[in-house]
């Protein structure tokens, strides 16, 4: 039996497979798709590259859906330019959040919308004065201790 291998791209491996014929001196070809090597990569190549592009993605729908990425209606280039840097920024904050103060917790793998709603669409009264600003919480928010315990990994030190 003689087995080629011909590599078209990275993701996905060809082999043909040569099996000449009993009676006639034709070779029968057969063909298989998919990543198929001999060390072992397909489990490789399945874990860091295919899903790694789906994670991916998976964040760029996730920042048009839930960060408005894609609400670029002006006419002009700089105000959608601006808008989707402001996204970005926004998302970038976020992951940060999620990667520090949310770390271990409930929302340690949730998605950026529901990150936006448990924690910032919350109601509360600014209260200010010269040495600081509360933010008091109502009584019925239901991610108040969530809330805390995110705001005190937050600070420094």
């Amino acid at each position: 039996m003689l087995c080629l291998k011909k590599m078209a791209n990275p993701m996905k491996s060809i082999t043909y497979e040569l099996k000449p014929l009993k009676s006639s001196g034709l070779v029968e070809a057969s063909f298989s798709g998919g990543a198929i090597t001999s060390d072992g990569a397909p489990q490789w190549l399945y874990d860091r590259v295919y899903c790694a592009r789906g994670d991916m993605e998976n964040r760029i729908k996730e920042q048009q859906l839930d960060l408005f990425a894609d609400r670029t209606s002006c006419h002009a280039w700089w105000p959608n330019q601006y808008r989707l840097l402001l996204s970005t920024l926004a998302y970038v904050l976020l992951e940060a959040i999620r990667r520090v103060a949310l770390a271990g917790g409930e929302l340690a793998n949730a998605y950026v919308g529901t990150i936006r709603l448990k924690l910032l669409k919350i109601g509360a009264v600014v209260l200010r004065n010269t040495r600081r600003i509360r933010l008091p919480l109502s009584n019925s928010c239901s991610h108040q201790e969530l809330f805390h315990t995110a705001a005190a990994r937050l600070q420094p030190g």
